[in-house]
């Protein structure tokens, strides 16, 4: 199998590297920020030019988003040689919940899913020290059953693992994580006003959420994403709504 494997957490992060020990008899291409973009989202370079560094064997780092990262690897340095399935992470903490659209992580696996290529974003639910293997392995098992898996549109996943071994998996739906909504307003020796934002993560009971299986219950959440956000319920009930002084064409 040939994967190509990124992060957000950069070229030489420790969670990368487990990712990369998961597959030793594969073809692995590492493409990857070189340093950490974490929270970065699917944020993409297009008013700079970007660099590609060759770190090693099927290893290159760019000086971008993971999103740039993906790019470049899919429509350059892998060109002629698609993977199999792209891989994001292993992430160094969790992302649950609404953490997927501020994510790096989810934004370089979906990126993949954008190029057409299946795509796993993994991370690991726990704080330091990390001990990345079991989630490595893990991840590496799940890509070999999607690369199996007959579908007609590339799958997209988010997974996350507790800390330890795994004990079981579950297919969630994505839950509802919120940091407090805090601002910190500090000053600078020079008088000016900074701030932090953000505070303590809590979760709300939702069952069959990924929230609940991973940090309630302990298991491997694997959440379903897809790239069409529409609101199909809410396009439909829209007949009704009128804009005044406007008119509104009926559907083709």
């Amino acid at each position: 199998m040939r994967v190509l494997l990124s992060n957000d957490d950069g070229v030489n992060a420790p969670g990368l590297a487990a990712l990369a020990a998961a597959f030793p008899e594969d073809e692995v291409w590492v493409v990857a920020p070189d340093r950490e973009q974490s929270a970065s989202s699917h944020a993409i370079s297009l008013h700079r030019p970007l660099r590609i560094v060759q770190v090693g064997e099927r290893r290159f780092s760019v000086d971008g988003t993971p999103t740039d990262a993906v790019y470049l690897a899919l429509n350059h340095v892998m060109r002629g040689h698609a993977p199999d399935l792209v891989l994001s992470g292993v992430n160094h903490g969790p992302n649950l919940g609404n953490d997927v659209l501020y994510s790096g992580t989810v934004a370089a696996a979906m990126e993949g899913a954008l190029l057409g290529v299946s795509a796993i974003a993994v991370s690991l639910a726990a704080r330091p020290p990390h001990d990345f293997a079991p989630a490595a392995a893990f991840a590496a098992e799940l890509a070999r059953s999607v690369a199996a898996f007959p579908r007609p549109k590339p799958i997209l996943l988010n997974v996350n693992v507790p800390a330890g071994p795994v004990k079981g998996f579950r297919f969630t739906r994505l839950g509802v994580r919120t940091y407090g909504n805090e601002v910190i307003e500090k000053q600078d020796p020079r008088g000016r006003s900074y701030f932090w934002i953000g505070g303590d993560a809590s979760h709300r009971d939702i069952p069959l959420s990924d929230c609940n299986t991973v940090l309630d219950e302990g298991l491997v959440a694997v959440t379903p994403l897809h790239l069409d956000l529409t609101h199909d319920g809410l396009f439909a009930g829209l007949v009704d709504l009128a804009v005044s002084g406007f008119r509104k064409e009926p559907p083709p």
